[in-house]
Formats: structure tokens, C-alpha cells, sequence
């Protein structure tokens, strides 16, 4: 059975539900130390400007914070300009309105810890795209030994770890996963921009968005 390992992300990158689609099952550690720029709290949309981040401001300490513990905050009305980002990127694109009454609600309720507000998203997310990934969350944090994770056994050489692999500012290199191009807005200023947030494949692809997955 192939597992993956993963960290939390919020409206996390197409490449990262990739693995969700693709392995048998998916294991989301939430026993690792917070880290800035990164996807765990922020996401990347298209703009006419070229790419935006999105970041979920929480609040931390200068400990060494789990990310399991981590609180959301109110900071600079972040919902609200998210939104309007969002709305501002996609509004002219095909599937916006279509699936704008199921995204609109997580800029409407609060929810205190940041893994339980990724968790909501990633279930809708995977619901808008029709996959039924397996999916548990560590239990303790998981590095080269043998691990209990949800009651299941795993040996290290069944998991393949992409906790580093699939970050925001610096990527490792994967051979599994090749960007397919498809139609973006602002394709036409900025040309095809690769793993984006999976909001800005569904928007623009709706339905088909599982192929490219």
C-alpha cells in the first residue's frame, strides 16, 4: 500500500492533490514546527498582476509550536480581503459562480486552530473534485522509524515523504508530478503558471479538474 506524507495546507497546490488522487492512502503530519512561507497558511492564485499569495495569519510564539496547536487570528481582517481576492482573480472565470457558494462560507465562519480550518477545506476541496482519498493525520512526529499512524503500521519504506517536497518557496525536485497546462484567465499577460492553488484549477476547469489530477 503506497503512502504519502504530507503537511496541512490551506487551499493547498495542485500538486498536493495530486497525491491525494494518486496514493492509496495519505497521511497529514500535525506534529511539525511551524515555519513561515509555507503552504500549511498560504495559498497561490493568478491575479492580473501576476501571482499572489494568500496568507492565514496565526498566532505563535517564539517557542517550537506544533502546527497541531496552531491558532488562527483575526489579524487585518484577512477573510474578508482574501475574498475580494478571490473574487477579484476569478470572477470572469468559468466556474466561479458555479462554485462560489461552497468556498464563500470558509470566509465567513471562524475557526480557531488552523488544522481543523485546513481539514473543512481539504473535505470540501475533495468533494468539488469528486476524489475519495484515504486520509489520516500523524499521531506523533514522523521521521526514519517505524510509526503507528491512526492505528495503522507503517514501515519507512512504504511512505514517500513530500513534507519538504512540496513547499512554497523551496520545492524539491518530483518526478511525479508534471504540470499539464490548462485554460487560465490571465493566461494571455502572464502565460500557463504551474501549481497553483487547487482553487484556481477548479474555477477554471470545474468538472474536468480530476483529470489533471
Amino acid at each position: 500500500m503506497s503512502t504519502a506524507l504530507l503537511q496541512t495546507t490551506y487551499f493547498g497546490p495542485v500538486q498536493w492533490y495530486q497525491k491525494l488522487n494518486r496514493f492509496d492512502q495519505c497521511v497529514i503530519e500535525q506534529y511539525d514546527s511551524y515555519q513561515k512561507q509555507t503552504y500549511r497558511n498560504r495559498c497561490v492564485i493568478a491575479t492580473a498582476n501576476g501571482i499572489q499569495a494568500l496568507t492565514v495569519p496565526v498566532e505563535h510564539d517564539a517557542n517550537d509550536q506544533k502546527v497541531k496547536d496552531l491558532r488562527i487570528s483575526d489579524h487585518n481582517q484577512w477573510r474578508r480581503v482574501h475574498w475580494n481576492a478571490l473574487q477579484s482573480a476569478y470572477s470572469e472565470s468559468p466556474f466561479f459562480d458555479y462554485y462560489a457558494d461552497d468556498i464563500r462560507p470558509f470566509f465567513e465562519k471562524k475557526y480557531v486552530f488552523l488544522i481543523d480550518f485546513n481539514e473543512a477545506i481539504r473535505q470540501k476541496m475533495c468533494e468539488l473534485l469528486d476524489i475519495q482519498p484515504t486520509v489520516n493525520y500523524t499521531t506523533e512526529y514522523l521521521s526514519g522509524v517505524s510509526h503507528q499512524v491512526s492505528g495503522i503500521s507503517h514501515q519507512p519504506s512504504a511512505i514517500v515523504d513530500y513534507r519538504d517536497v512540496i513547499h512554497a518557496k523551496h520545492p524539491q525536485p518530483d518526478p511525479d508530478f508534471e504540470p499539464k497546462s490548462y485554460w487560465q484567465v490571465f493566461r494571455h499577460k502572464h502565460g500557463f503558471l504551474s501549481n497553483l492553488s487547487i482553487l484556481d484549477l477548479l474555477f477554471c476547469m470545474g468538472p474536468e479538474s480530476v483529470f489533471y489530477l
